[in-house]
């Protein structure tokens, strides 16, 4: 080969020379397979290119329509899947952003038990809850909801502000008459009362009275009470109005009141004849009230307080349970509730919705702490002597519970304690969610979990928000705190509640979980089993009637019909339970 460049390029001249014509036709033929080509590239091109651009732009206005809530933002897009049958990009794009958005809708009014209409900006939490746990297997049946869209209708009609509702406050005044017998509203007004999570238990079992007897609720509670929730009826509200009638009297109602229907009833002073006359009637379903009090179970009762307009409640508990005894309100409620555990469980996700300020302090540590998990647990431990510090027994019994029902893994030890995993093992992340007034049994268990390795080489994460030091129910930023913790509880996969603990109720029954209860120690002592599963997620009665109303004697009412049975932790308590 010659490698002297000039000669080579001499070379390739002469034999263009030679043969100028084959030159010209390769040349001619080599123009149009390039241009062939061109055209066929460009075609292509444009055809991959045209779907991404439709794609692109459909993300980016979707973007510019969330911007300022990156979670569901990226929660949704993640949601989008191809549909098989269509090949277009463009069309497939627009079918999947209307099924998006349905399913979307579907999700955040959990499944026809929340209605639309509510302003977004007012209750972030109505409309992104659903975002942040799993969706209930329990479904609200259909009688259920037609129960729920006749109470809106009725509450709009007659709640704070209305005709009816003025008419009906004129009967409380002295020497006042009213036309609300023509109006047709009643009310039940719940008075407030205990801790955070026996109000909320509390006004959910007032709620479901109330819906049983075509009353109105209306709840104390003032500023307080709208920081913590939302408003859960649109276009109305179920905040006792500052101005209410008798709200200075409330301070003076008790057992012994003039109105009180217990004592009226021991008295005597209570008939079909007279109850026609009054405007209103205190009722005390409180922890302490008395075998006259427990008469508002009994059918008959149930007969004369329907005549009265204005019931006044005072309770502390989760009396659900004994309405399910009563036999007028036994069929309807069997219609409502197929499922008869899920009482709260539906009921406490329809009304309680944190507010702007709640729903921050949640999602903010949700993020921080849970949201990367694959696994989330959560610990609640209430110990009721606040003086006695951490006890060795409890600490005992708290880690023979998660470690015997494989919550958590046990601790690895000798020469497994060193063994590094390798790369290929798939290790996963548990999250647990402490929640405590004191930081003793966190701390232990953070130790635990970050000095040693585990048998499964899972690791683990101890988390706590909060550690008030003791219940501080008057104090805004202590009931904000606690709200948070009960919601954040609901939203783990598994839980450990305490015993008799309604801050650990009310977890279970938003998350319709069926939690670990840790069983009340007495005198310090160990408990074998440390911890039992629950029946169901619905509260405990902590106080419940023993009345047989049509024989007028005791009885075991937790031996009467098979859905309300005795508690777990509560061996005299009752609780709603499914038929299974």
């Amino acid at each position: 080969m010659d490698m002297n460049p000039s000669r080579r390029r001499s070379s390739l001249s002469r034999s263009i020379d030679k043969h100028p014509e084959e030159q010209i036709g390769v040349q001619e033929k080599r123009c149009r397979f390039l241009g062939t080509m061109r055209i066929s590239e460009i075609f292509a091109f444009f055809m991959v290119i045209i779907p991404v651009l439709l794609v692109t732009i459909a993300i980016t206005r979707y973007d510019q329509g969330n911007q300022g809530n990156g979670f569901v933002m990226a929660s949704r897009i993640i949601q989008i899947k191809p549909e098989p049958n269509v090949t277009s990009s463009d069309d497939s794009s627009t079918l999947q952003k209307d099924r998006k958005q349905k399913d979307s809708v579907d999700l955040s009014l959990l499944g026809g038990l929340l209605v639309s209409g509510f302003k977004k900006d007012s209750c972030l939490s109505r409309y992104q809850s659903y975002l942040y746990r799993k969706a209930s297997p329990h479904k609200p049946s259909l009688h259920l909801l037609s129960k729920l869209r006749a109470y809106e209708e009725l509450h709009k009609r007659c709640g704070p502000g209305t005709r009816p509702y003025i008419n009906a406050e004129t009967l409380l005044k002295p020497k006042q008459t009213g036309g609300l017998e023509s109006e047709g509203c009643k009310y039940v007004v719940w008075m407030e009362f205990s801790g955070l999570g026996n109000r909320i238990i509390s006004i959910a079992s007032a709620f479901l009275y109330a819906m049983l007897t075509d009353r109105v609720l209306l709840v104390e509670g003032g500023e307080q009470f709208a920081d913590l929730f939302c408003e859960p009826f649109l276009d109305t509200t179920w905040l006792l109005p500052k101005d209410f009638t008798l709200s200075n009297q409330f301070s003076g109602f008790g057992q012994n009141s003039a109105h009180c229907h217990g004592d009226m009833l021991k008295k005597k002073l209570i008939n079909g004849a007279s109850v026609s006359s009054l405007s209103h009637l205190y009722l005390h379903l409180a922890h302490d009230y008395n075998d006259y009090d427990k008469m508002f179970f009994c059918a008959e009762d149930q007969n004369l307080l329907k005549n009265v307009p204005w019931l006044i409640m005072r309770t502390n508990n989760f009396f659900a349970p004994s309405l399910f005894l009563i036999p007028s309100f036994e069929e309807e409620l069997g219609m409502m509730f197929p499922e008869k555990g899920t009482v709260f469980h539906h009921l406490g996700r329809y009304l309680f919705h944190p507010s702007n300020q709640v729903w921050g302090l949640i999602t903010r540590y949700y993020r921080a702490y849970l949201a990367k998990a694959d696994e989330r647990i959560g610990l609640q431990i209430r110990v009721f002597d606040e003086k006695s510090g951490v006890s060795p027994q409890v600490t005992k019994q708290i880690i023979s519970c998660v470690q015997n029902e494989n919550l958590l893994p046990k601790l690895s030890k000798g020469e497994e304690q060193h063994k590094q995993p390798s790369d290929e093992e798939d290790l996963k992340l548990k999250a647990v969610l402490v929640t405590s007034l004191t930081t003793g049994y966190f701390e232990i268990l953070k130790s635990m979990y970050w000095e040693n390795p585990t048998v499964t080489r899972d690791v683990i994460g101890i988390h706590q928000p909060s550690h008030e030091g003791h219940q501080q129910t008057e104090k805004l930023m202590h009931n904000r705190k606690a709200w948070a913790e009960m919601y954040l509880l609901s939203l783990t996969d598994k839980l450990v509640i305490s015993a008799w603990s309604t801050f650990g109720y009310v977890a279970q029954g938003l998350g319709g979980l069926r939690a670990w209860i840790l069983y009340k120690q007495e005198n310090q002592t160990n408990i074998n089993p440390p911890c039992g599963r629950a029946m169901s997620s619905d509260p405990c009665f902590h106080a419940p009637p023993y009345y047989d109303c049509k024989a007028k004697r005791g009885t075991d009412t937790g031996n009467v019909v098979p859905h309300v049975r005795h508690c777990e932790d509560i061996s005299w308590g009752l609780k709603l339970v499914d038929n299974s």
